[in-house]
């Protein structure tokens, strides 16, 4: 089965045909540095990712651009508040969010260009529209002609009159047309500028991802993504001004996530109703994030809540308590046989589910699905104090190689089975304020009352910590307790 990719464009699924196979360009528009980037900017990091593993898995080389927006109104008002330079706030929340985007632990993109670097490109860009009578010039401000461009709205399905016959708010009366868009924009006092044939001042918002996007990746690109929010005007303006300069197609195929929603409402810092990356990092743990934006279809609405986090850290603990069994099991002395037939044709049959799933449009969902498949069967096959056999020895070689495998598409299944499985525990003990040392003492009292024989006492103190949300589990090689997840 070829890769078919939904193109918000043509508004179908398309099979995937890069423009120069193997290589593929992928451009994604990336944030504005002016503060913490709240969780609903990161399913776009995270999803893109797969995009770029799962391409580069099918065999193709991937140029990923991610860029930086460090020139923008909200950059200088913050500066300007702060008593700062605008080069300084952008630089340091580049930073910052540089520390949460490697919390994820995703791979590195090809380049992370700022605006700052693509002056040069960005003048070349607009003097080409201009030359083409796609945009024009007064006092010293360049626009866009939006009625100069052809199909102009075909991206958004958004209509020129429609726009106009909608206008509520007074129209800049100089413009030839009310939604013309700022390429370039003069300078005003405090704010940073460069020179250009039409005086000192800095960059639209929109004409920046041209530059970069083609100075970077060519004239025309395989995929351009980013979140459902900049199809218009962001990407329809792109759209405009980059085939206004070029005269050839920009974009084969676009992609955009859904929302993250937070009280059926659109996560935003204008609502107030954020939680950022980093609160949610910290508070939790980026695996949960991880897993809680591949749960979902990328083109499905998230709803955020406490109960999506914790069936996020449910579905974990699944996967990791089968891991960390693996593990044990792997760790014995026994020799691993061949792996047998019904266990490898579990696998394959899996892998091939996984391989369907993600060619129709990266359905994660069904990825998830054939996954805990396999740790069912996984599971099914051996009970924690068993007997180890060459055979169980090699299952759970197999399956912790083959869950490894296809958890680094999306980022995940990748810690340390048991050291994840304590942050987990750490975490929900802390939620309920409850301490580990007396959760491990109560334990360690029904162990004792146990050999005790006091059966009447152990069954007490198994009451009391279920009551306190502690699964204690008796094994024939000892006892250990989790949280209940």
């Amino acid at each position: 089965m070829s890769l078919v990719i939904f193109n918000t464009q043509t508004k179908k699924k398309e099979e995937f045909r890069p423009l120069n196979p193997p290589k593929v360009s992928m451009y994604v528009c990336g944030p504005t540095v002016y503060d913490f980037l709240h969780i609903g900017n990161f399913r776009g990091a995270v999803f893109f990712n797969l995009v770029r593993n799962w391409l580069e898995k099918l065999g193709y080389q991937v140029t990923f651009v991610y860029n930086y927006t460090d020139v923008d109104d909200k950059i200088i008002d913050r500066a300007n508040r702060e008593g700062k330079k605008s080069e300084d706030i952008a630089n340091q929340f580049i930073e910052e969010f540089k520390k949460d985007f490697n919390s994820l632990e995703l791979k590195p993109h090809s380049h992370n260009p700022r605006v700052t670097e693509f002056m040069g490109p960005i003048v070349s860009t607009i003097e080409k529209l201009i030359a083409n009578k796609k945009a024009y010039v007064i006092d010293g401000e360049v626009l866009c002609s939006i009625e100069d461009i052809p199909r102009y709205g075909k991206l958004s399905g958004k209509k020129i009159d429609e726009l106009v016959a909608g206008i509520r708010v007074e129209v800049d009366k100089r413009k030839k047309n009310p939604f013309d868009f700022s390429l370039w924009k003069p300078a005003k006092p405090g704010e940073p500028k460069w020179p250009s044939p039409w005086g000192d001042g800095r960059p639209g918002w929109h004409i920046e991802c041209t530059a970069m996007s083609q100075t970077l990746l060519g004239e025309t690109i395989d995929i351009h993504g980013g979140g459902i929010d900049l199809i218009f005007p962001h990407h329809e303006n792109e759209i405009a001004q980059s085939e206004g300069a070029s005269n050839r197609p920009f974009v084969t195929i676009w992609m955009h996530n859904e929302f993250l929603n937070f009280g059926d409402e659109k996560m935003s810092k204008s609502l107030g109703n954020i939680i950022t990356g980093r609160n949610f990092f910290t508070t939790y743990h980026p695996e949960i994030f991880k897993y809680m934006m591949t749960s979902t279809h990328y083109r499905s609405k998230i709803d955020f809540s406490v109960n999506q986090v914790s069936h996020a850290v449910s579905g974990l603990a699944r996967f990791y308590s089968a891991l960390a069994l693996s593990s044990e099991i792997i760790e014995s002395e026994v020799k691993a046989e061949t792996l047998d037939p019904e266990f490898k044709k579990v696998l394959e049959s899996a892998g091939q589910g996984i391989e369907v799933g993600l060619n129709d449009d990266f359905n994660t969902p069904e990825v998830l699905a054939r996954i805990f498949e396999v740790v069912r069967a996984f599971n099914q096959s051996y009970t924690r104090g068993q007997k180890i056999t060459e055979k169980v020895k090699a299952r759970a070689l197999a399956f912790s190689a083959w869950l490894r495998d296809h958890g680094a598409l999306m980022a995940l299944f990748q810690k340390e089975p048991k050291a994840f499985l304590g942050v987990l525990d750490d975490m929900l003990l802390k939620q309920m304020s409850l301490l580990r040392s007396d959760i491990d003492s109560l334990v360690n009292l029904r162990i004792e009352a146990r050999k005790n024989k006091n059966f009447a006492e152990s069954d007490r103190l198994r009451d009391e910590l279920s009551q306190k949300g502690i699964s204690v589990h008796d094994t024939p090689t000892g006892t250990f307790w989790e949280v209940k997840k």
